[in-house]
């Protein structure tokens, strides 16, 4: 017996404990442009993780398709941890909008962590009839078509925010796409369109200069950082509230281990107190959260724009 505990003793020894994470660089893929919202907290988020690391974490732009290509490369890849996604809103209502996806947006994906979240504010050009929400909605209400909204692009989180806008309300506005935020932004500035559904961290700093004016914030809370702007249900539109949101993803298939470990890092570091405060001075707010706080995100956000996509029989360029 003696010999046998022995053996059994120097065999658990003998067993490799697993490599630890990660080993070699780790690659974080961005469907967007360099210098938008996720781009740049995607850049973030990836240096703090290579301070804790030791490992360079790389982000990597691959732009188009709506944040597609990015998408499916990384539902491809192989689920070793070394592959990661920064996904938008977009992750869920473009489920809703493309027909004929080649991937799954829950099937394919292991949910990671929430990263942080964005508030949506109803936008005004100076040029608006309007210097609140109520008003804004009477205006549309008495003259069809009349009010302009610009967005990203059609299918665009932006672009059914504001179909959302008028199916909770009847009311009718011309929708202008451009080819992402920062023309759209140009447009409201100009007086081209009236009005935006922008992330604060996109307005900030037009509402702070005074050439934009903010209506209402799509939230269920006012934020910090503007406490004198109401939130829509505060102007009379209950129900309206969109939050976008920035998420870490992986392919299906990453180790619990592994998925575990990101998600305890990542959340600690966006909540550090300095990282909390830089975030929100920005515009988002640092949030974190488990695997299936994210998946429930997901889930929640393809309901409601599957119903929006098909209500407004929205169809993608």
């Amino acid at each position: 017996m003696k010999g046998f505990l022995s053996g059994l003793v120097l065999l658990v020894i003998s067993i490799p404990a697993p490599a630890q994470y990660p080993t070699k660089p780790v690659r974080m893929l961005v469907g967007f442009t360099p210098g938008g919202g996720v781009d740049i907290t995607a850049r973030l988020v990836a240096a703090k993780l290579t301070e804790r690391w030791g490992k360079a974490v790389v982000v990597e732009n691959r732009p188009g398709a709506a944040g597609n290509i990015a998408t499916e490369a990384v539902a491809k890849s192989t689920p070793d941890g070394y592959t990661l996604l920064m996904a938008f809103s977009s992750h869920a209502s473009n489920a809703a909008l493309y027909p004929s996806l080649p991937f799954d947006i829950t099937r394919d994906f292991a949910s990671i962590t929430l990263v942080t979240t964005a508030p949506v504010l109803v936008v005004a050009s100076l040029s608006a009839p309007a210097k609140n929400l109520g008003e804004l909605i009477d205006y549309a209400r008495a003259h069809p078509g009349a009010i302009r909204f610009a967005s990203s692009g059609v299918g665009t989180p932006v672009h059914l925010g504001g179909e959302l806008m008028m199916q909770l309300t009847g009311i009718r506005m011309t929708h202008v796409p451009y080819k992402g935020i920062a023309p759209a932004m140009t447009a409201m500035l100009s007086g081209e369109t009236e009005i935006t559904y922008a992330a604060v961290v996109s307005a900030m700093q037009h509402l702070k200069s005074g050439k934009l004016r903010p209506l209402a914030l799509a939230s269920g809370s006012r934020y910090p950082s503007l406490p004198e702007v109401p939130t829509t249900a505060e102007a009379g539109l209950p129900g309206f509230e969109i939050d976008y949101w920035y998420a870490l993803l992986g392919p299906a298939g990453i180790p619990s281990a592994i998925v575990g470990q990101i998600q305890r890092d990542v959340s600690a570091m966006v909540n550090a107190p300095e990282m909390k405060e830089s975030l929100l001075a920005q515009g988002s707010i640092a949030v974190g959260g488990t695997p299936e706080k994210l998946d429930a995100l997901i889930r929640r956000d393809y309901a409601l724009w599957a119903k929006v996509v098909k209500t407004g029989a929205v169809k993608p360029e």
